[in-house]
């Protein structure tokens, strides 16, 4: 017994005296000049190699790291740095040649290409420059597009300035899935309204396609009818039921029965405040195809309109069209187009009977993240006369393609019979284009960019918006059944602006910004963002002036430096530091950061709802950033608190 405790005892002093080593062993990186939060970043250029220690001759942990991975800096140390996938530990030293410095974590996407060309990639900023000055710049972008394509076949122009293209149609575009990176490296804005940006350009080749949308040749559509029931629709319930007959006998000539299916969810208002309406939302039918019309066509026949009136004029669209989006089945269909139909606006997130947490621009950053176009059909009545501005600008910011154009859709209806007639037109318009591009994709053709025609009809546009979430769908489709990657280029110079549409006075965007935040970052931001929320419902209902001073209070207890916060005259929410210091340098305006108490005491009523309102959105979205498990990416760090995300500039506050 006695050597038992004696060996117990060994035991304990031994782990007793391996704990601190093993604390002693972490480490942080260097922080950024000028900060107190930030780590100073790099990423690693093809063909960098992680060693034991600086020189040559040290040994190799890892002889090809993978080209444009994030590290942090530990050390720096004449050409070598010492770096770290987490911030918690070194893993090795790499030459300093072989990295980019990398502080701000910008990073781009590939906009949507339904209305612009491929990316142009210059070799340097006097190319690029020398593209955009030129006299005549159609022309020379036609010039430079068909050196490219020599190039691409073993046959390029002498002095070609271009070193690289975004996938043309015939490879189709980069998938929306696929992790890809596009770090900022420079930002020159020598024009109005056109960014000029120093990029650097890798694919890490580790997202690959999702079998179940590319498994054969043979894409599938879903289309989803969101259809309001209110009462005055039932004329277009009615006419819904014709759509898909439609299509569905269109299908059935081309013998395409099972590749355009259907769903069916029906939304009201609130029951609460109107029991009568009987229902918020309710799922009709999910997605069936031609082979199933009858029940479909059984289930739609027997929507009716409801008999009682609901609380507001304004229903609860964003409800349908998040049971849409969470019920219906999507997985099986590579093309996926939302079409919301309703005479109404959305529901304000300052009506307490709204059920969403999300307002139009979260509700669409959310479709957009499951490869969902949204489309809506905007019945414009007399009744609705007050209302048709703000239902305008809310379902045209809920259906705004990336860099281009939304897919919102007004039908005019003096009258119900020709409001039906014309939603009837419209409807399978859009759904014939839509069947077109299917049609195209089977037969092997490579996707045609649609003209652009000036749309005067609700008929015409409907039928222009198909062609172009067509065009886009079949390159997204192609992308990913080929696994298409994104080009690789150390260092180019890009426009964020398609530069053949500038030529024609068309600003479409190229690309869209993105911000890699860590997990740790993102629950942090999380975390203020409630802090903040908590403080202004609180000093809204109280009126008390301690806005900030809470705001402060609550920050110092979660904060390991509670002397990092402080309150100066005038001070705004941005120089308090509780948002975080990652957010100082973007390249974007925030009204909230901007905030000062005086300027929170100033707002009416409804300014201070529509505030908080705004931050619950977004604190929504990030809840669901973080269950997002599949689009997190590790670069080797095993702690998942230093793994990254890629938040859109538009969803930071």
């Amino acid at each position: 017994m006695k050597q038992f405790f004696i060996t117990i005892l060994a035991v304990l002093a031994i782990f007793a005296g391996w704990t601190p080593t093993t604390r002693a062993a972490e480490r942080t990186p260097l922080l950024m000049e000028g900060k107190k939060t930030l780590y100073q970043r790099v990423i690693t250029h093809p063909g960098a190699s992680l060693r034991a220690g600086q020189g040559k001759d040290s040994t190799v942990i890892q002889k090809a790291v993978r080209p444009f991975s994030v590290f942090y800096v530990y050390t720096r140390d004449g050409d070598w740095l010492e770096v770290g996938a987490s911030t918690s530990k070194a893993d090795g030293w790499m030459k300093s040649e072989d990295t980019t410095p990398w502080n701000q974590a910008l990073t781009l996407l590939f906009t949507d290409r339904s209305q612009r060309r491929p990316v142009l990639f210059f070799r340097d900023h006097k190319a690029i420059m020398d593209v955009c000055q030129s006299e005549d710049l159609p022309g020379t972008l036609t010039k430079l597009r068909a050196g490219a394509k020599a190039a691409q076949q073993g046959d390029a122009p002498a002095d070609l300035p271009v070193v690289a293209v975004e996938p043309d149609d015939a490879q189709g575009a980069v998938s929306r899935n696929r992790f890809y990176l596009m770090p900022i490296l420079k930002v020159d804005t020598p024009f109005e309204g056109t960014k000029l940006l120093e990029v650097a350009s890798i694919d890490p080749g580790n997202a690959g396609d999702k079998k179940d949308d590319a498994k054969d040749d043979a894409p599938r559509t879903g289309i989803a009818m969101v259809i309001d029931t209110t009462i005055s629709m039932k004329p277009y319930i009615d006419q819904s039921l014709n759509v898909v007959r439609t299509i569905f006998d269109s299908m059935a000539k081309d013998k395409l029965d099972d590749k355009v299916s259907f769903g069916i969810v029906a939304f009201r208002n609130s029951t609460k405040a109107s029991p009568k309406l009987e229902y918020l939302t309710k799922v009709v039918s999910d997605f069936r195809d031609a082979t199933q019309r009858g029940e479909l066509e059984k289930a739609l026949a027997g929507l009716e309109e409801a008999k009682a009136s609901s609380h507001s004029f304004n229903e609860d669209s964003l409800a349908g069209v998040k049971a849409a989006l969470d019920e219906l089945n999507w997985q099986p269909y590579a093309n996926r187009v939302l079409l919301l139909i309703t005479d109404a606006g959305p529901l304000p997130l300052s009506d307490p009977n709204a059920s969403t947490s999300l307002d139009v621009k979260e509700m669409a950053d959310l479709a957009a993240s499951r490869n969902i176009r949204l489309v809506v059909a905007h019945v414009r009545t007399p009744a609705g006369k007050a209302n048709i501005d703000s239902a305008a600008k809310a379902y045209t910011a809920l259906s705004a393609v990336p860099g281009g154009k939304s897919a919102y859709i007004p039908i005019q209806a003096t009258d119900a019979a020709k409001g039906g007639a014309s939603f009837a037109k419209a409807a399978t318009g859009l759904s014939s284009a839509l069947v077109a591009s299917v049609k195209q994709t089977l037969a092997g053709k490579t996707p045609a960019k649609p003209q652009e025609t000036p749309a005067q009809t609700p008929e015409e546009r409907a039928k222009q918006i198909g062609e172009e979430l067509g065009y886009a769908m079949q390159l997204e489709y192609l992308g990913k059944k080929r696994g298409t990657p994104a080009p690789e280029v150390v260092t180019s110079w890009i426009a964020d602006a398609d530069l053949d549409a500038l030529s024609v006075g068309k600003p479409v965007s190229a690309v869209s910004v993105a911000v890699l935040l860590t997990k740790n970052q993102l629950s942090d931001l999380q975390q203020q963002l409630k802090i903040i929320i908590d403080n202004a419902e609180r000093t809204r209902k109280t009126d008390s002036r301690d806005f900030f001073q809470g705001i402060l209070s609550a920050s110092a207890q979660l904060a390991r430096d509670p002397a990092a916060f402080s309150q100066k005259p005038g001070a705004n929410l941005r120089d308090m530091g509780v948002l975080g210091e990652f957010l100082d340098d973007l390249p974007y305006k925030s009204d909230i950061m901007l905030m000062s108490e005086d300027d929170w005491y100033r707002m009416s009523v409804g300014e201070q709802t529509a505030f908080i309102n705004r931050l619950k959105s977004r604190v929504a979205r990030y809840e669901a950033y973080d269950r997002d498990v599949d689009n997190w990416e590790s670069f080797g760090a095993k702690d998942p608190g230093d793994w990254v995300y890629r938040v859109p500039l538009a969803m930071l506050p």
